[in-house]
């Protein structure tokens, strides 16, 4: 069951103030979101793994494969060694939650062997880890100021560099992070 508002599909920006070390200056991009919590996953924080340390540690053939440079992403905090496709088309693989129409984030095996075949989806982008959220807990912290949230952006998300994705996040909605101050005004 949704809730009332759901905030799937929108990224949630990190507040200048928010001190957790988890998700400072980070941008999550929410895949889930239902009465029963929210998952995301953080999608500008990569790590020292490239993909074919993944595959390699999998028994993938890296051999031919044109990816096998890409980043790898900390996802977030929950399940840090499993990994998280989220990618463009959704396609057809075992383990695929939908994001939106195109959009999917997938967690089986044969994506990652796809694209060790240079057949995998179009855009891609692979963390590992995820963000969640229990009932009620997003958008208390959202209330609590500290996430901004919108619309997400395949653009942000696929072609921006990791590095410039916290603050174009912010200012596709016309916010400049720098002259935000760190606390929540309540009339």
């Amino acid at each position: 069951m949704k809730p009332a508002v759901s905030f799937a599909n929108h990224f949630l920006i990190a507040m200048p103030a928010l001190a957790d070390p988890n998700f400072a200056r980070t941008v999550t991009l929410i895949c889930d979101h239902s009465n029963e919590g929210a998952m995301g996953v953080v999608i500008n924080r990569p790590t020292d793994l490239k993909l074919r340390d993944i595959l390699e540690q999998l028994g993938i053939d890296t051999a031919g494969a044109t990816q096998a440079d890409m980043p790898v992403y900390y996802g977030g905090p929950v399940q840090n060694n499993r990994g998280f496709v989220l990618h463009e088309p959704i396609g057809s693989w075992q383990s695929t939650l939908p994001v939106t129409d195109t959009l999917g984030v997938s967690t089986s095996r044969d994506i990652l062997e796809a694209i060790a075949r240079n057949e995998g989806p179009d855009r891609c982008l692979i963390a590992l880890g995820y963000a969640g959220w229990s009932p009620g807990q997003l958008e208390r912290e959202i209330s609590e100021n500290s996430w901004l949230n919108g619309p997400a952006s395949d653009a942000i998300l696929f072609e921006t560099p990791a590095e410039n994705r916290w603050r174009a996040a912010a200012q596709r909605l016309g916010v400049d992070l720098t002259t935000l101050a760190g606390d929540a005004g309540h009339a």
